[in-house]
């Protein structure tokens, strides 16, 4: 057993997610000694939690065009490992999702990425990342934060997230796919 797998078993084993692991699901991460780049975003989407394969709606489409790879390499690579705030499905909301769970993060990110000596870039989607991240280094807002992107670089990259909700920001925005996304695909590419 790998110590992904071990941490895992850990994971479902804790009370925190015993609702989760007595209805058989899994949680919704990707992590891999090989990594170079870590995607951290919100938590999983309902579709995401259904067919146990995290980013596989129409935001994780959109992050793949970003990042400028295939369906297959988005999945299929060892070098990018994937580490929502929650890896459960925390519910729906009035608007949204609701919220990852607090505490989370805090006790699982840690030990896999401790795990993941190579990781050289955390790519933040979204406040939540971001708050958790980068704490008091963050700007005012997520744009301000997103904006400002370079002065994080190159340990961390913040973005909004691709959700299609979000196409009026990027309207309002022109920068960031002139400036970020530009950035981001180079990352990428370098790190594949």
């Amino acid at each position: 057993m790998t110590v992904f797998e071990e941490i895992k078993r850990e994971i479902m084993a804790d009370p925190m997610n015993e609702t989760y692991t007595n209805r058989g699901v899994s949680p919704l991460f990707k992590a891999s000694k090989e990594a170079r780049i870590a995607v951290v975003g919100q938590a999983p989407g309902r579709k995401a939690e259904e067919s146990q394969l995290f980013w596989n709606d129409p935001s994780g489409d959109r992050l793949r065009e970003w990042m400028g790879i295939s369906r297959d390499v988005f999945y299929s690579t060892e070098k990018i490992a994937h580490l929502p705030m929650d890896f459960y499905y925390p519910g729906k909301a009035k608007s949204g999702d609701v919220p990852p769970r607090k505490g989370f993060a805090e006790k699982w990110h840690p030990q896999l990425l401790k795990e993941m000596p190579q990781v050289e870039t955390i790519i933040l989607i979204g406040s939540y990342a971001q708050k958790y991240y980068l704490g008091k280094r963050r700007e005012k807002n997520l744009t301000e934060t997103v904006r400002n992107f370079e002065q994080y670089m190159p340990e961390y990259l913040p973005l909004v997230h691709p959700s299609p909700l979000n196409y009026g920001w990027m309207k309002k925005n022109p920068w960031f796919e002139m400036e970020v996304l530009p950035t981001l695909k180079e990352l990428v590419s370098i790190n594949l």
